[in-house]
């Protein structure tokens, strides 16, 4: 059966960012809203130091970084930015520590992987790791080293839990088909073989299972490669459900054959639109967009419960507050429905 580890029946989670600034409260709303299996909040709101990018640069083992006006760049030794980035995340593992005292069960963090990481940080002399292969070889090697160090020191404040890791790769699709600019904007860095982006994803995965966690890939972007990721070792993939198309639905179909479990994004990650005059979504309006998904790729209703776990679309950082807590609670009680 396709399974969570600790986890036996559908459950609801977030994909990781929210619209606050104070930890404790991220951290209480999502142990609240989302009790079966909670996540590490991610808060950008309080500079780049905090979001995505920011966080995944305080994992790196044995490589450092800057913040430059272009964004993350590899230095020679550890500088004020980075120093910010651990603080942020230290107080982040701090909260989780306080809120999740006791708790027992599944717990997911998240981080940039790979790809994403290496299309976003730059080379000590400029333009991106992605344009290197030895450098971004090295970034994934660094940041497998730190995920297991981070999988060690949620394990040791949490003691319960059963770590998930999340990697995400929005800038994966754009990696494969040469999407990524070069620093001038003149041009494209050259595509990534099906390959190598295997090669790297499955190492990171590798380090994630070895480490005793359960390694899944994230991405709400169009056209995410779910056979390369499948191949690669993720034994979860979350996405959009609005951004599968008929030809991945088979890709999808094997993946859950072999055990995989499938993370669905069918609530909104943005308010709804006050001029949108429609009713406001509701708990059975998601179930069944989940269930109807399953059936596209070709499994029963029972899928939903047993082999799904149903999140917003992406993360929630442009979303109010309010709307962050109401699409977590839409998400937890949709997945209480698949269950009946």
């Amino acid at each position: 059966m396709n399974e969570v580890p600790g986890w036996a029946s559908g459950a609801a989670t977030g994909v990781g960012s929210l619209p606050y600034e104070n930890v404790v409260e991220a951290t209480r709303t999502v142990v609240g809203e989302l009790p079966d299996l909670p996540h590490l909040p991610e808060l950008p709101g309080r500079g780049v130091a905090g979001g995505m990018i920011g966080r995944t640069c305080a994992l790196l083992a044995e490589l450092h970084v800057d913040l430059q006006p272009a964004g993350w760049r590899l230095t020679p030794g550890e500088g004020l930015d980075e120093r910010r980035a651990k603080s942020l995340l230290a107080q982040d593992l701090d909260a989780l520590e306080e809120v999740a005292q006791g708790y027992q069960g599944p717990l997911k963090v998240q981080a940039t992987g790979p790809w994403t990481l290496a299309a976003s940080v730059e080379r000590p002399k400029g333009d991106r790791v992605l344009a290197d292969h030895g450098a971004r070889r090295e970034l994934a090697q660094s940041l497998a080293e730190g995920l297991k160090d981070h999988v060690a020191d949620v394990r040791r404040r949490v003691p319960g839990a059963q770590v998930l890791v999340q990697l995400d790769e929005p800038s994966l699709p754009a990696v494969l088909a040469a999407g990524i600019p070069t620093a001038s904007g003149f041009s494209r860095h050259r595509a990534v073989s099906g390959q190598d982006a295997r090669e790297r994803l499955a190492e990171v995965n590798a380090t994630i299972e070895a480490a005793g966690a359960f390694p899944l890939v994230h991405s709400c972007a169009a056209n995410v490669p779910f056979a390369l990721l499948h191949a690669a070792g993720a034994r979860g993939l979350s996405f959009d459900v609005h951004q599968i198309s008929d030809a991945q639905l088979e890709h999808l179909g094997v993946a859950v054959d072999d055990g995989v479990v499938l993370f669905v994004g069918a609530v909104p990650s943005e308010d709804p639109d006050p001029a949108n005059r429609r009713p406001p979504m509701t708990d059975a309006d998601v179930a069944r967009q989940v269930t109807t998904f399953v059936r596209r790729i070709g499994f029963g209703e029972d899928l939903a419960a047993t082999g799904t776990v149903i999140t917003p679309t992406c993360g929630l950082a442009g979303a109010s507050p309010d709307w962050a807590r109401r699409a977590m609670e839409l998400a937890r009680q949709a997945a209480i429905l698949t269950k009946r």
